[in-house]
């Protein structure tokens, strides 16, 4: 068992802006991977701007807010939803949602993101012809 005090999770991680031109090396030095966490990966990461939408048929993804603002954006069949999340608060996604986080300013998210199967897309809306990110 490995403890990971909340105070020390953001150390060294670098703030990254989110855009469409954003390469995994830039998203890999705003990104720390903890534990594998039963068939998810557990990680932080910090960021501002708008992710691409994302969804995961495999299993719901948990984010728990560690700094900051992030509105997080869920796409059903029922239409779209957001919430504003703040330091302190958790969210569970459910398997299979597209969804995307905002964040004004800069912010971070603890997550259990489940490692099989995620799918990325910058289209207006994914549920209509999802344009995968090349």
């Amino acid at each position: 068992m490995k403890a990971y005090p909340t105070g020390e999770l953001l150390d060294g991680l670098a703030h990254l802006v989110i855009s469409r031109d954003m390469t995994e090396e830039d998203a890999a030095t705003s990104m720390r991977f903890l534990e594998p966490f039963n068939e998810c990966s557990l990680g932080v990461v910090r960021f501002s701007g708008e992710t691409p939408w994302e969804r995961h048929p495999e299993g719901d993804e948990l984010l728990y807010i560690l700094k900051g603002e992030v509105v997080v954006t869920v796409l059903s069949d029922l239409g779209s939803n957001s919430s504003t999340l703040t330091a302190g608060s958790v969210c569970v996604v459910p398997r299979g949602l597209w969804h995307r986080q905002r964040a004004d300013a800069d912010s971070a998210v603890l997550f259990a993101t489940p490692t099989e199967g995620a799918e990325n897309s910058w289209a207006e809306d994914p549920r209509r012809g999802a344009e995968p990110r090349a």
